[in-house]
């Protein structure tokens, strides 16, 4: 790696950190609850909007309806975490709903909310990304017009930030969700004061609209229909939940109980702020549309603003300052949300790494300890997601939370078969009575996200919903074939015995384009091996440079004979590979090596200046059966001094008196 690429990636990330400092990267619960549960308090931002949204179809009169489906959507969230703060105690390892599912009903179960919470995390980053940028485009026309680039640009901030560690992030991410808390209780709190106590007629500016209805005949079970799919958009509040149980390992201890109590932290501040937000938006009189068209008497160039930013222009109204706090801190939350996916993802990758259902680079930690290639692959992913829907939250939302409540409903159906077969065993009468309280918990956790789910499916599956559900069960199929692939490594690795037979005779082949340093140092490795038969070989690929060096070779000293191996097409690599395989089938029982003199370089640029045939004939001589083969590095002066150079004196190596050599 060149010194300008080594300074502008510590530049990014900062220094390495050793592996045995783990351990001081934990968190407390202060900055473990903006980093795990940014997700599930900013979700409160565009959960209300979209149950306003739905329900616009019926008009303004189906805006009764708001603050009964956002009660419906609180008891669930209070019966997830409920449900949760169980999970977290008995699984403490980090695996969560994977974990649960994978031990206690099984592998294809395990696997199913794991490719479901692969899609959900994915999905978090695109919906949150895309919410922010709605956000800012309230106050900032610029980013309303440029959704897309502000999506990928704050996607590949939010990368590099967590690619510095998961403390680090930690730590920028807690003053800006703190701000949010804080400034939506504000907003809340004297909002409602002035309605409720003071009796000031506070009005937003789309109160006075009319709103044509998209179906104004919805009665009876279409009705009802309309009031389940709100539901199941407000249940977007919801994702986030589970991240917790997935990345408990990276809490203080005791990890379960600061994993709990974040989660209640967690689902006190999100209910009370869903809550509040869905009364003021019907107290002020809050008219939202899929399309300003359906608006009565909004003017011509009416640009219709968020749900919260309507609220915070109606509560501070004379206080701008207010307004453009609130707006500032939605936008940061929403895109800070994003991070709870990149704390999840990564670690649930790992798992899954780990048990051979992925890829075994993402079980990898990076320079600063954390799994850089599965924030790399997250980020990808989203990015994708959002340039292909637009940034579009509507868009995304639809097929948002099915993941989620897949994984909640069989994580719930896991743990109530972890507590029965702990109770089988169980004599205790004080730890049975606690252990049977955990199952009703969990018991009426599966009854609820059971119950969400299929609302979920029956009011979005055609809405979008299909293409997670399809992504899903590919990428299932895709973790099948994986571990497929690992484990038939794995036995043709392990099972079949070495007979230690050896070779009857070795038949080195030495290849050569010039004779040169590089031939003659390859020529002199070779005969160190004391083979049974050596020779060089040449490609005729040119006839006057292959008479030039025939002649030169017998005038040499070298005594190996040199043969010419015809190529009429001028190609290198077939030539030799067909020779070998010749030599090979006349002594099938010979082992074949092939040395192979290269060029090292000291910069990429010089890569490019050379026709890398040393690389290509390796990469295909690896597929003969009962060859080997050996590259004879030639070192440069470029790479003399590039390596001179990145050796350098570490930091205070002199003063402990271990200055290199010719350094004074």
């Amino acid at each position: 790696m060149s010194k300008l690429t080594t300074a502008a990636k510590r530049m990014l990330l900062g220094r390495p950190f050793r592996s045995d400092s783990l351990g001081h990267t934990l968190l407390s619960k202060r900055i473990a609850l903006p980093v795990f549960a940014s997700d599930a308090m900013s979700s409160v931002a565009y959960a209300p909007e979209e149950i306003f949204l739905v329900l616009s179809a019926a008009g303004i009169s189906a805006y009764l309806y708001a603050p009964w489906v956002g009660l419906a959507v609180a008891l669930v969230m209070a019966v997830v975490v409920a449900s949760y703060r169980q999970n977290v105690r008995a699984y403490p390892s980090g695996g969560g709903d994977y974990e649960v599912a994978t031990k206690n009903i099984g592998p294809n179960a395990g696997l199913t909310v794991g490719s479901a919470l692969l899609v959900d995390y994915v999905l978090t980053v695109a919906v949150s990304i895309s919410a922010a940028a709605s956000n800012i485009g309230s106050a900032i026309p610029f980013v309303a017009t440029h959704k897309v680039l502000f999506a990928v640009v704050a996607i590949a901030v939010l990368t590099a930030i967590n690619l510095r560690g998961v403390r680090e992030s930690g730590k920028a991410f807690a003053i800006p969700t703190y701000a949010f808390v804080f400034g939506m209780f504000v907003m809340l709190g004297w909002g409602l004061f002035r309605s409720y106590v003071l009796g000031d007629d506070i009005r937003a500016d789309s109160a006075g609209f009319g709103l044509v209805a998209e179906d104004e005949q919805l009665y009876g079970l279409a009705f009802a229909f309309l009031v389940a799919r709100a539901f199941s958009s407000g249940c977007a509040a919801l994702t986030g939940v589970e991240a917790i149980s997935n990345g408990v390992p990276a809490f203080r201890k005791p990890k379960s109980r600061n994993a709990a109590t974040t989660l209640l932290m967690l689902g006190t501040i999100a209910i009370i702020l869903l809550m509040g937000i869905i009364m003021l938006a019907q107290k002020i009189g809050v008219v939202y549309a899929h399309d300003t068209s359906n608006l009565v008497g909004a003017p011509e160039d009416y640009h219709q603003k968020t749900l919260i930013a309507q609220i915070a222009e109606t509560v501070f109204q004379g206080f701008p300052i207010g307004f453009f706090f609130i707006t500032a801190v939605t936008a940061l939350i929403l895109v800070l949300a994003a991070n709870t996916a990149f704390n999840g993802f990564p670690v649930l990758g790992s798992i899954l790494a780990q048990d051979r259902y992925l890829p075994r680079q993402l079980h990898t930690r990076g320079d600063r300890l954390a799994f850089s290639n599965g924030i790399l692959f997250l980020s990808g992913a989203a990015i994708a997601f959002v340039v292909f829907f637009g940034a579009e939250v509507t868009k995304l939302i639809q097929l948002y939370i099915v993941g989620v409540f897949v994984s909640f409903v069989l994580s719930q159906t896991g743990m109530l078969r972890h507590w029965t077969r702990l109770l089988r065993g169980e004599t205790d009468p004080g730890v049975r009575v606690k252990m049977q309280r955990s199952r009703v918990i969990n018991a009426i956790g599966l009854t609820a996200t059971g119950t969400v789910l299929v609302i979920v499916l029956a009011t979005k599956f055609f809405a979008g919903a299909y293409i997670a559900i399809i992504t899903m069960v590919a990428i299932f199929a895709v973790m099948k074939l994986i571990r497929r692939h690992y484990d038939s490594v794995s036995r043709e690795l392990g099972e079949s015995e070495w007979d230690g037979v050896l070779p009857s005779r070795t038949h080195s082949i030495v290849l050569v384009s010039k004779l040169h340093l590089p031939t003659k140092r390859a020529l002199a490795y070779a005969r160190a091996t004391r083979p049974d038969t050596l020779e060089a070989i040449t490609v005729n690929v040119d006839d006057a440079d292959t008479r030039s060096l025939v002649r030169e070779w017998e005038n040499s000293e070298i005594n190996v004979p040199l043969k010419v191996v015809e190529s009429p097409y001028r190609e290198v690599t077939k030539p030799v590979l067909d020779y070998v395989q010749r030599v090979r089938k006349n002594a099938p029982r010979d082992v074949v090596t092939v040395f192979i003199p290269e060029y090292v370089v000291g910069h990429w640029w010089e890569q490019v200046l050379h026709n890398q045939s040393a690389l290509r004939l390796k990469g295909r001589l690896l597929f003969e059966p009962g060859v080997m083969v050996t590259s004879v590095p030639w070192q440069l002066s470029s790479s003399t001094r590039a390596r001179q150079a990145a050796e350098g004196n570490a930091p205070g190596s002199v003063r402990r008196g271990f200055e290199r050599p010719g350094r004074r």
